[in-house]
């Protein structure tokens, strides 16, 4: 028997690829329902009123269970929350899950395997399971640096927001301008006194349409040599939205695609217009007051953090997943832990343009290793000798991804998508 963590998209794409291949498994989920973030009423969720998905539906969506035709290219957060549902209910994967479940601590089992404590209505629950599958996401637990000062109003983070009615009236400064930070400001702008929008690097802004189109379904059209393609790509960016220097914000000092480029052309027509305006690196924080790095000063009642998410797994060891330093565990394919054959680290994998279908492949990956090595299958066998070696090779293709911990687990999504389809062929013979 295994054990999954996590309901959420990956969570969820586990269980489906252990159902399909006859590996029993228990899943455990804290909200009373699937679907993760994309629930807003889940207590854990970090999504808000106004929150879509970032990439088209088409080059997201699990290829066996396609969203429906009616639904926008780009859905909003309660469209997701109903795929999800009705992809548990197609599957029949509720039944499998034991929901508003926390697991408490997962541990190693003397026998072999881990002893997985759960705690629902407040009794606890210790069970052994072969193998221990955690999907629980990367997206929950807020990075949020401390301020250089002492501000005299509201300091809060992404993760905590939902609604524009927060900023009624007041004096907004949002800080980072990932895709949230980007979502943030524009809903601001209907209600707030005023809104700044503080940055400390350049970012590379694409429009979600070309041509009528969603852009990211123009992806792979033509096979160019990396080099060329980012010099294009970002030749034709330029062309269509401009440089960000054209709207006050700072250029990147990197090329197009080595980091995760922000979906959302309105916060560029919003700077134009002025609704909001571009402010640098935060230098210093005094009551009201911010100073910036060029020595601007604004004054605000509320400064919301758009400052992302750290890896967060409360309930083991760090050392138990391969994480001694940095802000990831070193894992092969970034899943497999390089020695132990009965712990993966579901999910722990970004990428332009992946999608769910790319991490369902993962997890089909994990589940046929675990089926064939139970059957000392030559290439499960295989497999394991290559995760013990190759496990801190990262597989970027051959991009110069920024040094930054958001970037730690990104991954080039064709060079990861033939190297995770390579051993599933192996594996199915």
């Amino acid at each position: 028997m295994y054990a999954v963590i996590g309901a959420g998209p990956m969570g969820l794409a586990t269980a489906r690829v252990l159902q399909k291949h006859g590996l029993p498994f228990t899943g455990f989920e804290l909200h009373a329902d699937v679907g993760g973030l994309w629930d807003i009423a889940n207590p854990q969720s970090t999504v808000y009123e106004s929150a879509h998905l970032i990439s088209s539906k088409r080059m997201t969506e699990f290829a066996e269970f396609p969203m429906r035709d009616e639904v926008a290219p780009y859905p909003p957060h309660h469209e997701l929350k109903r795929y999800f549902g009705d992809f548990a209910d197609h599957f029949g994967l509720r039944e499998r899950y034991e929901f508003r479940t926390k697991v408490v601590q997962v541990v190693r089992a003397a026998e072999g395997g881990w002893q997985v404590t759960t705690e629902c209505d407040g009794i606890s629950r210790t069970r052994r399971f072969a193998a221990v599958l955690i999907a629980t996401g990367t997206l929950h637990h807020p990075h949020q640096p401390a301020l250089p000062g002492t501000f005299a109003g509201t300091v809060m983070h992404s993760a905590q927001y939902k609604s524009p009615a927060l900023f009624e009236g007041k004096r907004v400064l949002i800080v980072g301008c990932g895709n949230s930070g980007a979502d943030i400001a524009v809903d601001a702008v209907r209600s707030a006194r005023s809104v700044d929008l503080s940055v400390r690097r350049g970012y590379w802004f694409l429009p979600k349409f070309l041509k009528g189109r969603p852009i990211d379904t123009f992806g792979g059209l033509i096979q160019l040599p990396r080099p060329i393609k980012q010099r294009l790509d970002g030749l034709l960016i330029r062309l269509v939205v401009g440089r960000p220097s054209d709207y006050g914000l700072p250029d990147p000092d990197y090329r197009l695609y080595e980091s995760h480029p922000v979906m959302n052309s309105l916060v560029l027509h919003h700077l134009a217009h002025g609704d909001i305006r571009p402010r640098r690196d935060i230098a210093a924080v005094s009551g009201h007051s911010v100073t910036f790095a060029d020595g601007a000063q604004g004054e605000y009642d509320l400064i919301l953090q758009a400052t992302g998410y750290a890896l967060h797994y409360p309930f083991i060891e760090k050392a138990a997943l391969h994480w001694s330093d940095g802000p990831a565990p070193q894992l092969f394919l970034n899943v497999m832990h390089p020695e132990d054959d009965s712990l993966f680290l579901m999910g722990m994998v970004e990428a332009s343009g992946l999608g769910w279908q790319g991490r369902y492949e993962q997890a089909e990956l994990v589940a046929l290793y675990l089926k064939r090595l139970a059957e000392r299958h030559p290439a499960a066998l295989a497999l394991q000798r290559e995760k013990r070696t190759r496990f801190a090779q990262r597989v970027d293709g051959g991009f110069r991804y920024l040094n930054v911990d958001r970037m730690a687990y990104y991954v080039h999504k064709a060079s990861y998508l033939k190297e995770i389809r390579r051993h599933l062929r192996a594996l199915s013979r």
